[in-house]
């Protein structure tokens, strides 16, 4: 016997990182050293920092992959897998450099993964990372044939002077919700427990989700705020800190930028909540704080800033293709969210 009679091929293996090569390579920069296949990536820091501090993330995305693995539907998972991860070290004002991802399957599909890549390579170039590299793994028996599951680790910079860690935060600072593109990557156990329970297909249709079946509704990838964030902050606008609203909803994460002697008050109805958390509250019977601490409820990202500054952040990101509302204030407590 030799390992391709134990379901692992070598050889497919070897033709998947040539297929991604070219593709991959598209999202290197200057600081990228060397090129893909080495037993490790080299990735040179930026000049122009007095004293950087490097901030890493890692990821994954979740149930959110049985969707796309019953409908075949693999382009945008690599989008989340990035935005997951670069999302996640923004919060710190920090600019992503690169990216690695990790990939496991039953059997390697060429395609399928391809298709996962390609999400990837897409969500690189939307947050401005380099794919350094990664890990593609064969585990027949482990994973059915067809299933597979991603991980990211992503590494940003920052100067040390303008690491966001709460410290900046004052009270009376107002909370500006940035839209989220749908589900984005969390919350998809209850969303498939609800769809098995009522005895619906992912190819269904629903008037209020518009001329796009459910499942393609809730694949709509998770909104990447790198770039208007960094355009923001080296514009001038004066954000004091950030929240990354996934799984916990708004209660779990809003309170996380938070100093200990801080809360934040929320005003519900200040933003309005996406068709397709609607549809999942009405067809799960779900009550409004269940939805809350589970979803992201239309609201993807959340900056600090001055109330002085709130009309001309909300102008901003308006202007930048991101729908913005004041949802809240900064007030005296203990790392809590009230009002939901």
């Amino acid at each position: 016997m030799d390992y391709q009679d134990a379901g692992v091929n070598i050889e497919a293996g070897r033709s998947f990182v040539d297929k991604i090569r070219r593709s991959v390579e598209s999202t290197h920069s200057p600081q990228v050293l060397g090129g893909l296949g080495g037993f490790g990536g080299y990735f040179e820091l930026p000049t122009g920092y007095e004293n950087p501090v490097l901030v890493s993330g890692t990821d994954g995305v979740g149930t959110k992959l049985k969707i796309a693995q019953a409908i075949n539907s693999h382009h945008t998972i690599g989008i989340d897998l990035v935005a997951m991860c670069v999302n996640d070290i923004l919060t710190s004002g920090a600019k992503p450099l690169f990216f690695l991802d990790y990939l496991a399957t039953g059997k390697l599909n060429p395609q399928q993964l391809s298709d996962v890549v390609t999400g990837i390579v897409e969500g690189c170039r939307l947050s401005g990372c380099a794919l350094l590299g990664g890990e593609t793994a064969e585990m027949p028996g482990f994973y059915a044939v067809g299933e597979y599951d991603v991980a990211g680790f992503c590494v940003g910079i920052v100067e040390k002077s303008k690491l966001l860690d709460g410290s900046q935060i004052n009270v009376g600072d107002v909370a500006i919700g940035l839209s989220s593109s749908g589900v984005h990557s969390n919350g998809f156990s209850l969303v498939r427990k609800i769809v098995e329970v009522n005895n619906l297909n992912w190819s269904d249709r629903f008037e209020q989700l518009g001329e796009q079946t459910l499942g393609e509704v809730v694949l709509t990838p998770t909104q990447i705020y790198v770039q208007p964030i960094l355009e923001a902050l080296k514009s001038g606008l004066e954000i004091k800190g950030m929240a990354h609203i996934t799984g916990g909803g708004l209660p779990e994460n809003l309170p996380r930028c938070l100093r200990e002697n801080q809360s934040i008050k929320i005003n519900p109805g200040t933003w309005p909540i996406l068709p397709i958390f609607q549809w999942i509250a009405a067809m799960g019977n779900v009550e409004s704080s269940a939805m809350f601490h589970t979803f992201n409820m239309g609201i993807g990202l959340v900056v600090i800033v001055p109330k002085s500054k709130s009309d001309l952040s909300i102008k901003w990101f308006n202007n930048q293709g991101i729908l913005a509302y004041e949802i809240g204030e900064v007030i005296e407590g203990n790392r809590e969210l009230i009002g939901l």
